[in-house]
């Protein structure tokens, strides 16, 4: 079942303008920093986004620009498992698991969970109860159940990734809120 959602939403994606992708970004840039839970953050993880997700590239430069701390995703090679490394610019990243940008293995800069305010996270789709779904590697997952229970987490996407409601096993975490445009 998860399998089908997700081929039929990448179809979808796959036939979404660049510049209504560009647009919907900026609606969706817009919604997030105006909300209280990105305005009182002083240190937000941000996902680096893939062609076909909502920019957050522009998003990360203008939060070092506020001058918050920003920390992205690092798969690490060769096990399940993903850490948190601070970045000072976003050109420091490079192409790394899964095509996904990130620091290099010798400019990871390590935060503790509990310094992290916010979590903005990726999904192929999300429901209406907050419910996500990822590429099917269960890395967020795995990830957020080890986030102390008040960082917030947000999940960003365009309006066909939302559907209705998702199938959602135990080892699924729903985020705290999504926002669409």
């Amino acid at each position: 079942m998860k399998h089908a959602i997700r081929k039929e939403i990448r179809t979808k994606l796959s036939l979404l303008p660049e510049e209504e992708r560009l647009r919907k970004s900026e609606l969706i840039r817009v919604k997030l920093f105006r909300g209280r839970e990105f305005r009182d953050a002083r240190c937000v993880m941000w996902y680096v986004s893939t062609e076909e997700e909502v920019d957050t590239r522009r998003m990360i430069e203008e939060t070092l620009r506020m001058g918050k701390r920003v920390c992205v995703p690092v798969v690490l090679k060769g096990s399940k498992k993903m850490v948190v490394s601070e970045i000072q610019e976003s050109d420091i990243l490079h192409k790394g698991c899964y095509g996904i940008y990130q620091p290099s293995d010798s400019s990871v800069d390590p935060v503790p969970l509990e310094e992290i305010d916010l979590v903005v996270v990726p999904g192929v789709a999300f429901d209406h109860g907050n419910v996500r779904l990822g590429r099917g590697h269960g890395y967020y997952d795995r990830f957020l159940c080890n986030l102390p229970k008040d960082v917030t987490t947000i999940g960003l996407a365009f309006d066909v990734q939302l559907v209705e409601k998702l199938p959602r096993d135990s080892h699924d975490v729903p985020v705290s809120k999504t926002i669409t445009a």
